[in-house]
């Protein structure tokens, strides 16, 4: 089994999609609280066409809730960026406390063991976690794949 992560700004529609057909991904992990983005530029990741899509291209979706942060958990964040002067879409890292929190909050929380299980129970070896922002250093998928490398020496790939 091999993770890998995505997010979606700074990328096309095509480049999305071609990325995930050359990995090989066949379990598409949508770890974001709200499946939708403002504006048409990203519209291909809203839920409804974005696991339509996923369908035709054969690769199974799941939405996993419980590794979204929670809005408290993002006005963190929010206030991090206020503080830095950036916008979401370029940020380049996560704030300490929205770190702190999500690991105190999600990560200790989340059952692993099962999340792994599901996996493999579905014959999925190529797992991609999904959020919107660019770089996953500046999201909540890096410290998801981080756990998921530390508890299980999984191999770990951002795209």
């Amino acid at each position: 089994m091999k993770i890998y992560t995505i997010g979606v700004y700074g990328s096309t529609e095509k480049a999305f999609f071609d990325k995930l057909v050359e990995n090989r991904i066949d379990m598409f992990c949508d770890i974001r609280l709200r499946r939708g983005v403002r504006g048409s530029e990203y519209s291909f990741v809203n839920s409804n066409y974005l696991q339509s899509k996923l369908a035709d291209l054969e690769i199974k979706y799941g939405h996993i809730l419980d590794l979204a942060p929670t809005t408290e958990i993002r006005e963190h964040q929010k206030a991090e960026d206020l503080r830095q002067g950036e916008h979401k879409r370029d940020r380049n890292r996560l704030g300490a406390v929205f770190a702190a929190e999500f690991k105190n909050n999600i990560i200790e929380k989340f059952d692993f063991d099962s999340f792994i299980e599901n996996l493999e129970n579905n014959g999925a070896s190529r797992i991609v976690l999904f959020c919107v922002e660019g770089r996953a250093e500046a999201c909540h998928r890096s410290i998801v794949a981080n756990e998921l490398h530390e508890r299980y020496n999984l191999e770990i790939e951002h795209l």
